[in-house]
């Protein structure tokens, strides 16, 4: 076994820290997206969906924040927008109004998301890959 084989086997989880112009604000889009707040601290929040997680930072640089995007793939895209639509988020969050799905070039469908910091979100539903084949 290599070393990358056996570091690998360590990994329990890969979690960016976001950034957040007003920390209390974007903690409220989250939450009213439907992740659990599992801590919370004066500079650091910890915010999940089943088992995918993210930090939360206290921190705010627009050139980051508008440069920062989070990719979260799912096996039914659909689903996410049928969830995320109703919830008029632009109006209650003052946030860009969420884009639908919409088919790339790359063959996945992409729903478009922004957080109050201006941090894009790719709500990603992947084709299916072709038996034998390694997702990226």
């Amino acid at each position: 076994m290599t070393t990358t084989q056996m570091l690998s086997a360590t990994i329990q989880s890969l979690r960016p820290f976001v950034p957040a112009k007003d920390f209390a604000a974007s903690k409220r889009f989250y939450q009213d997206l439907g992740f659990e707040l599992r801590r919370d601290g004066d500079d650091l929040a910890v915010l999940a969906f089943g088992d995918s997680a993210f930090l939360l930072q206290n921190f705010y640089a627009e050139e980051l924040a508008k440069n920062f995007v989070v990719q979260l793939a799912v096996s039914d895209v659909a689903a996410w927008w049928r969830m995320i639509e109703p919830l008029n988020l632009a109006e209650r969050h003052g946030v860009k109004a969420p884009k639908a799905p919409k088919l790339m070039p790359w063959g996945a469908s992409v729903l478009f998301l922004f957080d109050p910091a201006g941090v894009l979100w790719h709500i990603t539903e992947f084709p299916p890959a072709p038996a034998g084949a390694a997702r990226a």
